[in-house]
Formats: structure tokens, sequence, C-alpha cells
């Protein structure tokens, strides 16, 4: 059984679907379970933007695999770099329900936390403070 789409992705576009929604459940399960098996000291993020997002760029790459003791301010400053937007220019950044975690936390313990039950970890950007508390990158 195919599970909905998150409402935070970006599917406005007709050139890209989601992650989710370009990818069964099963296959993104197996696609973690593979990672974590040739990684195990990474954890498997996906990058997409807010749906309503109209300022910021797409990311040119979507799928990260970062280590386990990154941070949360240091995976907004690698998304910040592949987005190419200035260092004045805010945005933020948002997991599951429109949580914002914080930037202190490392990704291990935003995944743990937040990861989905295909055993990624998705991660909104957007320029607006649209959910939660308000945090800028």
């Amino acid at each position: 059984m195919e599970d909905h789409q998150e409402p935070l992705i970006d599917n406005n576009d007709n050139k890209r679907k989601s992650f989710k929604a370009s990818r069964s459940l099963s296959t993104r399960i197996a696609e973690v379970e593979s990672i974590r098996e040739k990684f195990p000291s990474k954890v498997p993020i996906i990058v997409e933007r807010f749906k309503k997002e109209e300022d910021l760029p797409r990311i040119d790459k979507f799928k990260f695999l970062v280590p386990k003791d990154l941070t949360f301010s240091q995976l907004a400053n690698i998304i910040r770099v592949r987005l190419r937007i200035r260092q004045n220019q805010a945005f933020f950044l948002f997991v599951s329900n429109g949580d914002i975690p914080s930037l202190s936390s490392t990704v291990t313990e935003v995944y743990s936390r937040y990861k989905d039950k295909d055993g990624f970890l998705y991660v909104t950007y957007s320029s607006h403070e649209s959910f939660g508390t308000v945090l800028q990158v």
C-alpha cells in the first residue's frame, strides 16, 4: 500500500515529483536498508523545498548522507551552499510535521526523533517561518 505524500514537500512543479511521490514505500525502505548496511555511521536525509516556496531555488541535490555527529547547524550550512544563497539571506529548515529542530542538535538526535517510517529523515526548507518556533539559520 502506498503512503501519502508529505504536505510540506514541494509539488507545485511538474518537472520533479517529491521523493516520496516518485518511489514506493518498499523501494525507499530497501534503499535505506542498503545505505545503513554500507554506511552505518551515516544518516540518510532527503532535503526538499517547501511546497509554496517561491523565493529560494530548488536544491540541485536532494539526497544527503551525513556523519552522525554533524550538527543541524552544519547541515544547514551545507544546504545553504547547495542552494547558492547569500550568508545574509534567511532560510528555515523544518522536519516532519513542521517542527524546527534545535540547530545545536546532532543529526542523529533529530533523526531518532523525526525519521520517517521508510527510514529517511525528511527536511524541508523555506524562506519563510511557516511553522513552529522561528529559528534563523
